[in-house]
């Protein structure tokens, strides 16, 4: 089985324009261990020292770990270092897949017991703080959903419809800009582009995840791979029934392989954002945020 091995160095500093007396802070920067990925080293150096730690598993089953500062600070300093082996998915017969209405059948509720599976994956079809079930998403994905295809095969030219007809800019959102701005828009990043695949798959009843990570990039012909270069990445994770969980990037128009490293998974992007909490005092402040995905021999 083909694999690939990354050393990933994800840095967050955030220097305040006054001390910081009380925080409280949530940090998703442990990788998921799953039958694709492992994770063979990993430590997470924190400056100033918390005054308590605890490392535990949220609802979604990501690790997570909860840091709190009781003292006075003007700068955290959160620094993840990962040493990952990426394996190889098995390939797929899209065309095997259910008929995406039956599904969305399959997936509704009723009066019969439903298995393990079924019930966990039925978490992924509602409205979420990100990602809101409107017609407008319907309308948009209509193309990709005539009644009776197979359901691998709807996704697949939904993720095609987004990356062919948004186009990436940085700066054209910001993480709370409402999806129904990115949808007339038509501009975003993979956040975006992640968040709207779910809406289209959810407003329909079916069942899908925001998966976060990172992802290998090339840096240009004859250039070096330069250190904090990186990013996170987004894409999303579609469950079908009896083959399961199936991944598709849309901000690439790929089926997340070897160059893909998954962090967390929930419902968007406020379930797994890589660092978040609250704060007494700390005045204005934005984070630096530095991430180098580094491959290496195996």
């Amino acid at each position: 089985m083909n694999s690939a091995h990354y050393q990933i160095f994800h840095d967050t500093h955030y220097k305040y324009d006054t001390p910081v007396s009380l925080a409280q802070q949530l940090a998703h920067l442990w990788p998921r261990h799953s039958p694709w990925q492992r994770c063979l080293e990993q430590e997470l150096v924190i400056s100033p020292t918390p005054t308590t730690r605890r490392d535990e598993l949220d609802v979604f089953g990501n690790p997570l770990t909860r840091l709190a500062f009781e003292r006075p600070h003007d700068e955290l300093q959160v620094n993840a270092r990962l040493l990952i082996e990426v394996l190889e998915r098995p390939t797929l017969d899209f065309q095997q897949s259910a008929p995406w209405d039956l599904a969305r059948s399959t997936l509704t509720y009723s009066a019969s017991r439903m298995s393990p599976d079924l019930l966990e994956a039925c978490r992924y079809r509602f409205e979420s703080p990100y990602v809101h079930l409107k017609q407008s998403f319907i309308e948009f994905s209509v193309s990709c959903f005539p009644a009776g295809r197979p359901l691998l095969l709807c996704a697949q030219a939904l993720m095609e419809k987004i990356f062919d007809e948004f186009i990436f800019d940085g700066e054209a959102t910001q993480v709370a800009t409402p999806l129904v701005e990115v949808l007339e828009a038509r501009r975003g990043v993979c956040q975006d582009f992640a968040h709207l695949m779910l809406a289209c798959l959810r407003s329909r009843g079916l069942a899908a995840r925001y998966v976060s990570g990172y992802l290998l990039t090339q840096p240009p012909p004859g250039q070096p791979r330069l250190i904090g270069a990186d990013a996170s990445h987004a894409w999303v994770s579609v469950f079908c029934p009896v083959l399961g969980w199936v991944d598709f990037d849309p901000t690439n128009n790929i089926q997340p392989s070897l160059e893909h490293i998954s962090l967390a998974w929930g419902r968007d992007f406020s379930d797994v954002s890589p660092l978040r909490g609250v704060i007494l005092g700390g005045g204005h402040h934005d984070p630096e945020v530095r991430v180098t995905v580094m491959p290496i021999a195996g």
